[in-house]
C-alpha cells in the first residue's frame, strides 16, 4: 500500500480522495495555485505544495509542476480526481518514467479510450453498438460542412479529448455548423489543451445512460449497474441517479456485457464509465469511454456499498478486485444533483464571489455533501462554478426523491447566485418523477429560459403561515425590550396583513406554548417551532406535518425559500398595507443602448469598432467564463458609438462593453 499519494487536483475531487485515503492511513498532498492558497482541499490535505499562477493552463494542467511537487513531497502515487491531466496519457508516462504510479488506467487504455475517435473504431471492432457519424478529426469548418451533410442534420460536433459538455455543440443546418466547430475547438483547446473534432450522428429523444466498470491489474473487469445521466443543460449533467428508471434488467445486461467487453478489448484495469445513448426503444449506443473517476460516482457507491476511490488505488497497488460479477448487488435508489454558482434567471451564468453564508445540510445515512468550498471562501472565475454534490439515498426511487426535496430545502447559501431553485424544480417536475426524462428535457420543458415563475410554490398557505408567525414572534420582542413605563406597556395586535406578490391576506396570530396558531381564510394553522432569531432555517411543524425552510429577514421584507420557490412577503398593518398599494413604483434605467457583460468573465474578443453599422442577430464579443465561450450579439439594427471594454480584459457581471447610437 501507498504512504503518500499527490492529488493533481482541486476542490471538491480533491477532497473526496483526501477523505478516503485518510481513512486508508495514507498520507496527502494537495496542489494549489494563486486562487486556491486558502483552498478546501489545501487544509485538509497532510502537505500542500505550490504550482503556479489562477489559470489552469498555468498550474493545473503544467506536466512538469505536477512531477516537480511529487518530487518535493517524496509522493509515491498520484490520483488526477476527473478533468485536468485525468485522461493525459502524456502525463502517465511521464509518471511511469519518474517511477511514481498513476492512480488510474494503464497508458494504452488512455490512448485507446481517451481519445473519442480511436475508441469509437475499438468499440466497433469489440462488438459494441455506435452511432453513425465520422470518426477522423475534421480538418475545418467547411469539411465539417461537407461530412454534416453526408451523415444528415442534426449532428454533433465533439471535442476528441473532451468530456463534462466542454467542446460540444449541435448542429442543424450549415451555419451552425460552422459556428458549433470553432466553439467546439477554442473550448477543446482551452480546456484540454487539444483542439481535434469530430463529428456524428445526434439522436433525437435520447436518453444518457452509463455502465460503471471495475477492473484489476490481473484480468478481472465487472460491471457495477448503471447511471441514469439524461437531465443535461448545455449537456452538462445536471441531476444523476442509480439505477435507471428506464432500463430493463435485459438491456442492463447488455450493456453492462458490452461495457466489460470493450474494457477488455483495451486491457483495462482501474475504474472508468462507459457512456451510451439509448433511445425510447432502449436501442443503446456506445458513445465514449471516460478513463477516470466521474463526477457521479457518489450514487454508484451509495447502491452498491462500494467506496471507488479506495478500489481505485488498491487496483494501483496491485491487489486483485474483491468481489465478482454475482455479487455485484443493487440496494436502494440514490439521486445526485450539482449545486452551481449560477443563475437560472440569468440564463445559467456562472457566478463568483465569497460565499457569506454556506450551510449544506447535515450528513445522513440518507444524505451525503460532496464540496471542495467552505463559508468565507471564494467561487473563483478560473474554474468549474461546482460548489457541491448533493446525493441522497433511500429504498426506493420515491424515497431517495424526497430525502433531496428535504435537502435542498435545507442548503443554504448565500454570497453567489446558485441552481438550487432550479434543482427543486426539476425534483418537482412530472416528468422526473415519471422516470421520463431524456437529454432534451431541459430545453423543451424550459424553451425561454428558467424564470422565477417556474419556481412558484405549490401552496402559497404554508408561506403566508411562516411568515406571520415570525413576524409576530419579532414584534413581541422588539415590545418587550422597548423600555416603556410601567402601566404604558406595547401591547402586539395578532391582527395582520400579509403582502405577497402584491396581493394582500389578512391573518390572526395567536402566540401558543411551543409556537403560533396562524387563521388564514376559514383554517387554522398551526405553526410549532423552536426557531430563534437569526437562524437561517425554520425547523418546525406546521399542522404536524415537518416544515424546514430558509429565512431571512431583509428590512420590511421577509424572503423565504421553499420547495425550490423563493417568495419575499412583507407582514403589516392595516394601515401601513393600505400606504404601501400608494407607494410608487421605481423604474430600472433604461440599458438599451448597452451591451453588458451578462457574467463575470475575460472579454476574449471583439468584433466591431467604433462607427460599425451593426444588424440585430450579429456576433458582437466572446466573453469565456469558467472555461466556456459565450458569444453576445446585437438585440437590434445600431451603431457603435463606443467600445467600453478591451480585450483582456476581467468582467464584472452587468459591465457595460459596448454602446450604440
Amino acid at each position: 500500500m501507498f504512504n503518500k499519494i499527490l492529488i493533481a487536483n482541486r476542490g471538491e475531487i480533491a477532497c473526496r480522495v483526501i477523505k478516503t485515503a485518510r481513512r486508508m492511513g495514507i498520507r496527502t498532498v494537495a496542489v494549489y495555485s494563486d486562487a486556491d492558497r486558502d483552498a478546501l482541499h489545501v487544509s485538509m490535505a497532510d502537505e500542500a505544495v505550490y504550482i503556479g499562477p489562477a489559470p489552469s493552463t498555468q498550474s493545473y494542467l503544467v506536466i512538469d509542476k505536477i512531477l516537480q511537487a511529487c518530487e518535493e513531497s517524496g509522493a509515491e502515487a498520484v490520483h488526477p480526481g476527473y478533468g485536468f491531466l485525468s485522461e493525459n496519457a502524456g502525463f502517465a508516462q511521464r509518471l511511469a518514467d519518474a517511477d511514481i504510479s498513476f492512480i488510474g488506467p494503464n497508458i494504452h487504455a488512455i490512448n485507446s479510450m481517451g481519445d473519442k475517435i480511436t475508441s469509437k473504431k475499438l468499440a466497433h471492432d469489440a462488438g459494441v453498438n455506435t452511432i453513425p457519424g465520422h470518426a477522423d478529426v475534421i480538418d475545418d469548418a467547411e469539411s465539417a460542412v461537407t461530412i454534416a451533410r453526408g451523415i444528415g442534420y442534426p449532428v454533433m460536433l465533439k471535442a476528441s479529448a473532451g468530456g463534462g459538455g466542454k467542446g460540444m455543440r449541435v448542429a442543424r443546418n450549415d451555419d451552425e455548423c460552422r459556428d458549433g466547430f470553432l466553439r467546439a475547438t477554442n473550448e477543446a483547446k482551452s480546456s484540454f489543451g487539444d483542439d481535434r473534432v469530430f463529428l456524428e450522428k445526434f439522436i433525437e429523444e435520447p436518453r444518457h445512460i452509463e455502465i460503471q466498470v471495475l477492473a484489476d491489474k490481473h484480468g478481472n473487469v465487472i460491471y457495477l449497474g448503471e447511471r441514469e445521466c439524461s437531465l443535461q443543460r448545455r449537456h452538462q449533467k445536471v441531476i444523476e441517479e442509480a439505477p435507471s428508471p428506464f432500463l430493463d434488467a435485459a438491456t442492463r445486461a447488455a450493456m453492462g456485457e458490452q461495457a466489460v467487453a470493450l474494457a477488455r478489448a483495451v486491457d483495462y484495469e482501474s475504474v472508468g464509465t462507459v457512456e451510451f445513448i439509448v433511445d425510447a426503444d432502449r436501442n443503446f449506443y456506445f458513445l465514449e469511454m471516460n478513463t477516470r473517476l466521474q463526477v457521479e460516482h457518489p450514487v454508484t457507491e451509495y447502491v452498491t456499498g462500494l467506496d471507488l476511490v479506495e478500489l481505485m488505488i488498491r487496483v494501483a497497488t496491485g491487489e486483485k478486485l474483491p468481489i465478482c460479477q454475482a455479487e455485484v448487488q443493487l440496494n436502494g435508489w440514490a439521486i445526485e444533483a450539482r449545486v452551481y454558482a449560477e443563475d437560472p434567471c440569468r440564463g445559467f451564468l456562472p457566478s463568483i464571489g465569497r460565499l457569506v453564508r454556506y450551510l449544506p445540510p447535515l450528513a445522513s445515512d440518507a444524505v451525503r455533501v460532496d464540496t471542495g468550498v467552505y463559508e468565507g471562501g471564494e467561487v473563483s472565475m478560473h474554474y468549474d462554478p461546482m460548489i457541491a454534490k448533493l446525493i441522497t439515498h433511500g429504498p426506493t426511487r420515491e424515497r431517495a426523491i424526497s430525502h433531496m426535496r428535504e435537502a435542498l430545502n435545507e442548503f443554504y447559501i448565500r454570497g453567489v447566485s446558485h441552481n438550487i431553485g432550479f434543482l427543486a424544480a426539476l425534483i418537482e417536475h412530472q416528468r422526473f418523477r415519471d422516470g421520463r426524462m431524456t437529454t432534451n428535457m431541459i430545453g423543451e420543458e424550459y424553451p425561454d429560459g428558467f424564470h422565477p415563475a417556474d419556481m412558484i410554490h405549490d401552496d402559497p398557505a404554508l408561506l403566508i403561515a411562516v411568515a406571520a408567525a415570525i413576524h409576530r414572534q419579532y414584534m413581541a420582542r422588539a415590545a418587550g425590550i422597548s423600555g416603556q413605563l410601567p402601566g404604558y406597556e406595547r401591547t402586539v395586535s395578532n391582527d395582520w396583513v400579509v403582502v405577497m406578490n402584491n396581493d394582500r391576506h389578512l391573518v390572526e396570530v395567536r402566540p401558543v406554548d411551543g409556537g403560533h396558531d396562524v387563521l388564514y381564510g376559514d383554517e387554522w394553522y398551526q405553526v410549532r417551532s423552536n426557531w430563534q432569531f437569526g437562524q437561517p432555517l425554520f425547523d418546525g411543524t406546521v399542522n404536524g406535518e415537518d416544515v424546514c425552510m430558509q429565512v431571512e429577514r431583509r428590512n420590511m421584507h421577509y424572503r423565504l425559500f421553499h420547495w425550490g420557490a423563493q417568495v419575499d412577503l412583507m407582514v403589516l398593518t392595516a394601515r401601513a398595507a393600505e400606504l404601501l398599494a400608494s407607494m410608487p413604483v421605481k423604474h430600472p434605467p433604461d440599458m438599451s443602448q448597452f451591451i453588458l457583460a451578462p457574467m463575470p468573465g475575460m472579454l476574449k474578443q471583439l468584433m466591431v469598432e467604433v462607427g460599425h453599422d451593426v444588424r440585430a442577430g450579429q456576433d458582437l464579443a466572446v466573453v469565456e467564463a469558467m472555461k466556456m465561450e459565450n458569444v453576445l450579439r446585437a438585440e437590434r439594427d445600431g451603431n457603435v458609438a463606443e467600445i467600453l471594454a478591451g480585450v483582456g480584459d476581467t468582467l464584472a457581471v452587468d459591465q457595460p462593453i459596448i454602446k450604440f447610437e
